[in-house]
């Protein structure tokens, strides 16, 4: 799977370049990112991310938790993003005085006007203002008096009351000017105290006031919630949102965000460093609420959301459903994990599933990035195993990636699943699929 990106910082203008990003789950490639909170701005979803880098003698901790800055996402499609670069570094706080490599969790809300970017680090939650979600963010020359604690998470009430949420559960509500607290900060009561609980998130939906949490319970953070009918509760425990990671990643931080008619969980895991936790990567999948407002678990998916362009690389290995047999996945250089992923499909009729793929109008030829030692064949269809056949593509014998081309027969326009299907015993690596 090939991603391509370049590196963006503020220029002295205060100009800053922007990337594009494709991508499923992970959402981000070219860097580690952690800790997403996202949020809906001028119609758009914004991602505000901590960005995790590799630390070592004078760049933080060896072998932990490294964070120097915050980067920004946005997408109207939940598939592209653009990357706004740097928003704020440790450099920039003027009341740290110290590299202190621990930029943790961060959240932005609006008001009035103004984006308000809460973050946390040296032990304190600092404020930086900009007039767009995207910047340039100027902070605070203090942090927030009397809070002392990481992972900010606020809420905007509807009368437009403030209220900071941070680790351990603690709450206070703030002032107008979203700069100082208001009463003096409370733990939520009567939730499960044993165990580390940070990141709390807030949300309100129908009336109801939610409190979201990675909550260590057992061995790793699994997200848990609670309900209320006021900000500051009291809080009822309700259940788990999504159960401990199956790769071991010790921590899940998350945001919940409602757009344009559909609640998502973002969310992170270890999946461009399946052997170093410390490094992640952003998720996002679909959320949904009982007739009651209890949450519906979310299990994790390598497709995530969004839907996908037919006329753009599909990288199949990020799957909605995978045949039990004959299909695996693997990086495509274990070295350089950020170039993605390829698909190995290895016995007669082994499959792999790709959900929501836009073909528009009617799709001429289908290309595939693939290699097999001895050639082989595969079917394309739609929607399911016995589905529409859109074309039989035949890839030659090949020791490195080649590109192999079929024509379209038949019509398709639309959204639809696509299916791959291996048609022989001859084993076939698949980077991606596209159409013209």
């Amino acid at each position: 799977m090939k991603r391509f990106c370049y590196s963006l910082i503020f220029i002295i203008s205060l100009v800053f370049l922007t990337n594009f990003v494709l991508a499923q789950n992970p959402l981000i490639y070219e860097q580690f990112s952690a800790d997403p909170t996202a949020r809906v701005f001028e119609g758009k979803i914004y991602i505000y991310c901590s960005h995790d880098i590799i630390g070592g003698q004078g760049r933080g901790r060896a072998n932990w938790f490294v964070m120097e800055d915050y980067h920004v996402y946005s997408s109207e499609n939940l598939t592209d993003w653009t990357d706004h670069g740097v928003i704020l570094t440790q450099t920039q706080v003027p009341w740290l005085g110290r590299e202190s490599y621990d930029m943790w969790a961060p959240d932005c809300v609006e008001k009035n006007g103004k984006y308000y970017f809460y973050f946390p680090t040296g032990g304190r939650i600092g404020v930086a203002i900009a007039d767009k979600p995207y910047g340039p963010y100027k902070p605070e020359p203090q942090p927030i008096n009397g809070v002392r604690g990481i992972d900010p998470g606020i809420i905007i009430d509807d009368d437009g009351s403030a209220y900071l949420f941070y680790s351990d559960l603690m709450c206070v509500k703030l002032k107008d000017n979203m700069l100082e607290i208001d009463s003096q900060p409370q733990q939520i009561a009567n939730l499960p105290r044993k165990g580390l609980r940070e990141g709390p998130f807030p949300f309100k939906r129908n009336g109801i006031y939610y409190l979201s949490y990675p909550h260590v319970q057992n061995n790793t953070e699994r997200l848990e919630y609670a309900t209320a009918s006021s900000p500051m509760g009291p809080y009822e425990w309700k259940g788990v949102i999504m159960d401990e990671s199956s790769s071991g990643c010790w921590t899940n931080h998350h945001s919940v965000v409602e757009y344009k008619g559909q609640w998502y969980l973002f969310y992170h895991d270890k999946d461009l460093s399946p052997n170093f936790d410390k490094n992640r990567s952003i998720k996002a999948d679909y959320l949904y609420f009982n007739d009651d407002g209890t949450i519906q678990k979310v299990i994790p998916t390598h497709r995530g959301v969004g839907i996908s362009s037919a006329q753009k690389e599909i990288q199949i290995d990020r799957y909605s459903e995978i045949s039990k047999e004959g299909a695996s996945i693997d990086f495509l250089d274990p070295n350089v994990t950020k170039k993605g992923w390829k698909t190995t499909l290895s016995a007669n009729d082994s499959w792999i599933r790709y959900n929501k793929v836009d073909f528009g109008q009617n799709q001429k030829s289908v290309s595939v990035q693939a290699l097999s030692d001895s050639g082989s064949s595969i079917e394309i269809r739609i929607d399911k195993i016995d589905g529409q056949l859109l074309a039989k593509v035949d890839i030659a014998k090949n020791s490195d990636w080649s590109e192999a081309k079929a024509s379209i027969s038949g019509s398709t326009t639309g959204i639809h699943d696509l299916i791959v299907i291996h048609k022989d015993a001859n084993p076939i690596s698949i980077d991606w699929v596209k159409f013209e």
